[in-house]
């Protein structure tokens, strides 16, 4: 009965906190986050001021919860350690993703910590099966106009919004023969997949939702499924020229794939994927792309990854500022903590990152 009442305590605390059509906005707005602001950056650095290292190490935590992801009890245990930077909403409904936001948002407000920055693979092609009971949308391969991707992605983010969904994995801007790319991509022509890509990052952006271009630096040309096990790029990486334009436009996130590149002199991971390759995150997309927004792994239970030893730290020190469902979050906290103890360049590189995690929230107005 205890348990009960405080469930529900907490409950009536969230939607308090909340409008009907998801969280109050703050002072600013997704557009702020490219831009210099004064009163932007010493928000950052006072919130920032307020965590240690632990609970910095904790914002680059994305655990899953739903019906693919890991037991409720699990990540509610996060949540109350402050080990909860996000959450995936894999595989529910609309009323279940909406509990789900409301009960991490109230362990959130009653411990102190940040809320979460709640996330769905909400591309056109999956939503219906991501999250049920949302308005039908047309798969990604059938929309046809720059009218109809416009269109679409207002609809999305509309029921996004009401959830409290904060950041879209999508669109996906690979080519489409790959086989787990196929209908989930805008098509073959690149000039098509950019433009389409840009409008749907455009107007989801335009409604308080982070957009996520995937998967760096291209799945479309590769032989076999991340998911289970590592695929090559061999040589020439084909897809990397059509993230230039995404960038361009203002996409706030970006997701790398469990993809290794061989034959490449400048690019060789050598045997390792994209997301553990200090030379595809930092070198290549964060340096000569220029890309200055959240860099968020593929999901780490892949198989292109899992196999890894130490992966997660591996994927931190490449360059990527958050881990998307880790195996062992608490082994990859320590280990990241552990690194920082005895690294100071790899210490200010992790306050970069949560510092624009820190930064993103604040646009998204879910921080006090």
């Amino acid at each position: 009965m205890k348990h009960i009442i405080i469930s529900i305590l907490l409950l009536v605390l969230s939607i308090s906190c909340w409008s009907q059509n998801g969280p109050k906005r703050g002072e600013f707005t997704l557009d702020d986050f490219y831009h210099y602001d004064p009163d932007l950056e010493r928000k950052v650095d006072e919130v920032f001021a307020q965590l240690n290292d632990t609970l910095i190490v904790g914002q680059m935590i994305v655990p899953a919860v739903g019906k693919h992801g890991k037991e409720t009890s699990h990540v509610v245990s996060l949540a109350e350690k402050g080990m909860l930077g996000g959450v995936l909403l894999l595989n529910g409904n609309v009323e279940s993703f909406t509990n789900f936001v409301h009960q991490f948002d109230s362990i959130a407000q009653v411990r102190g910590f940040l809320r979460p920055i709640y996330s769905a693979d909400a591309e056109p092609t999956l939503i219906r099966y991501k999250i049920k009971e949302t308005t039908p949308v047309p798969k990604t391969n059938e929309i046809k106009t720059t009218e109809e991707v416009t269109e679409v992605a207002k609809t999305i983010s509309g029921d996004l919004n009401k959830i409290g969904i904060t950041q879209n994995f999508a669109p996906v801007i690979d080519a489409s023969p790959n086989q787990t790319v196929s209908n989930r991509s805008f098509g073959l022509n690149m000039d098509t997949v950019i433009n389409f890509s840009n409008l749907f990052i455009s107007e989801t952006q335009n409604n308080q939702i982070i957009a996520t271009a995937k998967h760096f630096p291209g799945h479309g040309f590769v032989t076999g499924d991340t998911h289970k096990q590592l695929v090559y790029i061999d040589g020439e990486m084909k897809e990397v020229r059509n993230y230039v334009p995404v960038i361009e436009n203002g996409v706030l996130s970006i997701m790398v794939a469990h993809i290794a590149v061989k034959n490449n002199e400048e690019y060789d991971t050598d045997g390792l994927p994209s997301t553990c390759s200090r030379k595809i995150v930092t070198d290549l997309l964060k340096g000569e792309l220029g890309f200055k927004g959240l860099v968020i792994t593929d999901a780490m239970n892949m198989g292109g990854v899992v196999a890894v030893p130490n992966s997660g730290l591996k994927a931190i020190m490449a360059g990527c500022d958050q881990l998307l469902m880790p195996v062992q979050e608490m082994k990859d906290v320590y280990d990241i903590l552990n690194e920082m103890a005895s690294n100071e360049d790899f210490k200010q590189q992790v306050y970069t990152s949560v510092k624009k995690i820190i930064r993103l929230k604040i646009c998204l107005g879910i921080v006090d």
